[in-house]
């Protein structure tokens, strides 16, 4: 480790930062994408000077991204968008490998969170990173000055995006936020495939079950729960689908999987997973009828889709039984929650493969680079990211893969885009 002047910090042990720079050298091995980025700001500096402060989840991937910012000059800062997430070691890493300024601290309690998040907003960043918009909206509501200079913002979870739009519907959101999370290659990629393996990953991980046999309850049936079915399918699961969109219910039935009210699968569930970024979506009346060792797990970003309140009220006891999992009594049948609730991805595993997040954090990057170079053009909104942005992302992890795909002529391109008929073309 460099000898430096360390920076402001709050993590649990800075000697645990040789291994967490283990740890980040091994992720940053497997993200190729986010690596060129970093070569090219390196040699460019495009963010020379700007405060950038990401509240996301403290993992070996995130200071990657960090890593990256840093090299193109920004002054970087980091606290944790979930308590349970940070990965103490890699905190330890940034902070005395790398000289940057981190706030998080695994299991902080939430005035601990709080006074993290509020250590960012006292550095006046801006630009920030979000993972559920915790961040900026504590921004507008303490330092709406601060907000009013802002370059912008970027979003990574749907959660947030929809905290934002909300604010926006309201006239409060001061700031032009780009939607990494609505991005094509983020969708696809974070949303299908990362919490897709992920979160069965955080499952197994805390309870050593066997999915095959088992009967799989996935509450959302959008990108990331189309994931998680298609990969409990894919581990010899039989998967019931529940949805409010007729839509979603009605792609989940074409796909092949069963499709119940919340209520009727209560009865059939042996683990029941939520991912809808909504609130209550298992309450009383669903563990009234759960049978005797149903495990609970939430892959949505707040711990309040599975109501947890209820579940103590109902329960006549409560006890550890494992380290992520606690054991409720409901008059001798057992509920198992995991992870408190809390996003069982990374509460209970290490969240998304770094090959996945490679392309996520690409697109960060990409974004506070568009942000810096477009400084005083974006409105206040939430705004989509530029397509071509998106579609180097792409082709950046198409190279790194070795693959070739074809290219448009131009008379392709031009008839794709045309409303007169090619000769010869039939009527």
């Amino acid at each position: 480790m460099v000898t430096r002047k360390l920076p402001p910090h709050d993590v649990a042990d800075l000697g645990l930062a040789e291994a967490g720079a283990a740890r980040v050298a091994w992720a940053g091995g497997l993200m190729p994408v986010l690596g060129r980025i970093g070569e090219r700001f390196a040699s460019q500096r495009p963010l020379d000077g700007v405060r950038v402060a990401l509240c996301l989840h403290l993992t070996a991937e995130t200071a990657n991204l960090a890593r990256a910012l840093a090299a193109g000059g920004a002054r970087v800062s980091l606290c944790a968008a979930n308590p349970l997430s940070t990965q103490d070691d890699v905190a330890a890493a940034l902070v005395a490998g790398d000289g940057l300024e981190v706030h998080a601290i695994h299991g902080e309690d939430l005035d601990t969170y709080a006074a993290h998040v509020g250590a960012l907003v006292a550095g006046e960043p801006q630009i920030t990173l979000d993972d559920g918009a915790d961040l900026i909206s504590v921004l507008h509501e303490a330092r709406p000055d601060v907000v009013a200079a802002m370059l912008g913002a970027t979003e990574e979870t749907t959660t947030g995006l929809v905290r934002l739009r909300a604010m926006e519907a309201e006239g409060r959101l001061a700031c032009p936020v780009l939607a990494v999370n609505e991005s094509r290659t983020e969708r696809a990629f974070n949303d299908r495939y990362g919490t897709g393996q992920s979160a069965l990953d955080g499952i197994i991980r805390a309870t050593n079950l066997l999915l095959a046999g088992s009967t799989v309850v996935v509450l959302g049936y959008g990108w990331t729960g189309t994931g998680i079915a298609l990969r409990a399918h894919g581990l010899g699961a039989r998967v019931i689908v529940c949805e409010v969109d007729p839509i979603r219910a009605l792609e989940a039935r074409m796909a092949g999987f069963e499709v119940l009210t919340a209520l009727d699968a209560a009865e059939r569930g042996d683990i029941f997973i939520t991912v809808t970024g909504g609130r209550g979506v298992l309450s009383a009346a669903h563990f009234e009828r759960m049978k005797d060792g149903a495990v609970l797990a939430n892959a949505g970003h707040f711990d309040v889709e599975i109501d947890l309140d209820a579940l103590a009220a109902a329960s006549s006891g409560r006890r550890t039984v494992r380290p992520l999992v606690d054991e409720f009594d409901l008059g001798g049948r057992r509920l198992n929650l995991l992870a408190s609730g809390r996003v069982v991805n990374l509460a209970a595993a290490e969240g998304h493969p770094p090959g996945v997040m490679d392309l996520s954090f690409a697109t960060h990057a990409l974004a506070v680079e568009e942000l810096v170079r477009r400084a005083g053009e974006l409105e206040p909104g939430v705004h989509p990211v530029p397509a071509d942005l998106d579609r180097e992302v792409a082709r950046l992890k198409l190279d790194a893969l070795g693959v070739r795909i074809d290219e448009l002529t131009p008379e392709q391109a031009t008839y794709r885009t045309s409303w007169v008929p090619a000769p010869h073309e039939d009527a």
